[in-house]
């Protein structure tokens, strides 16, 4: 149990930093730039897809956490949020590396999850503008009036503020999350995705689900011990998003939006990953 809350709180600790750097940008935009210039940003959105498909790459769940902050406080758009969550290999990445996986696997996974996450958001922003074309345009939220806190004091001291509560929010759910897969053991969560070639990948969206980077490490381990076919890691692979989703249901208004955006991305992945099956892709 000692080892289980100290893996909690170094998967946290490691994501003090994006969260720091987020909250200060946010907080530069809010109270040092005008409206003309948020406008500007939010435009900049159109190419979003592609950067956060790219970002998403690096093995780091931070960049998935820092996605979620900014389309919380609609810096960023929805395809934008939808490409990193795709994209974000999480702890894939390092693993794959120290197991001395060939890099042409490396590079079709990480591939795949790259453009099934930039095509995904331009697509859903496409969709969204259309659904909104006649609507009043949302305007970047004020961070601090959306959590009533007080941020006269400088934005470098709020920024840091913001970065402690969720820091702790963060830390809560990484040990609940540890404990019940240390309880539930991860031969068990294996055992689920063994002989389920097309029943596997909607399986392994649901640990995908999981808003905890131990997900990505189960889904990896189980394809290098040929547990799980590529088709099936990729789908759990491209649906989890570390504890972005998490965060996502702490800083972003309105659950109803939040569990269709967790739908969205459980169906994109899911649906990938059948198709691969269907088409017989393997490695």
């Amino acid at each position: 149990m000692v080892d289980v809350l100290l893996d909690a709180m170094i998967d946290s600790v490691k994501l003090v930093p994006f969260l720091f750097v987020t909250y200060l940008v946010m907080e530069y935009i809010e109270h040092k730039t005008k409206e003309k210039t948020k406008e500007t940003i939010k435009k900049s959105g159109k190419y979003g897809p592609l950067i956060g498909s790219v970002l998403g790459v690096f093995p780091q769940c931070g960049f998935s956490v820092s996605a979620t902050n900014l389309y919380a406080a609609r810096v960023i758009t929805l395809g934008t949020l939808i490409a990193v969550y795709l994209s974000t290999s999480d702890e894939m990445l390092p693993i794959f590396l120290s197991e001395a996986v060939p890099i042409t696997t490396i590079l079709t996974i990480l591939g795949i999850k790259f453009v099934v996450g930039m095509i995904a958001g331009f697509v859903v922003d496409f969709v969204m503008r259309l659904k909104h074309k006649d609507e009043e345009k949302e305007k970047i939220i004020d961070l601090c009036e959306k959590e009533h806190c007080h941020c006269e004091h400088g934005i470098v001291k709020s920024a840091f503020k913001h970065t402690v509560n969720i820091f702790l929010f963060i830390l809560l759910v990484t040990i609940l999350i540890n404990i019940g897969i240390h309880l539930i053991g991860e031969d068990q969560i294996s055992g689920f995705l063994q002989n389920q070639p097309i029943l596997g990948p909607a399986i392994a969206g649901i640990i995908g689900l999981i808003p905890n980077c131990a997900a990505s490490v189960i889904l990896t381990q189980m394809y290098l011990e040929n547990v799980i076919s590529l088709a099936t890691v990729i789908a759990g692979l491209l649906v989890g998003a570390g504890v972005g989703l998490a965060v996502l249901f702490k800083m972003n208004k309105g659950i109803k939006e939040n569990f269709k955006i967790m739908i969205l991305l459980y169906g994109i992945g899911v649906m990938t990953g059948i198709i691969m099956e269907l088409i017989g892709i393997h490695m």
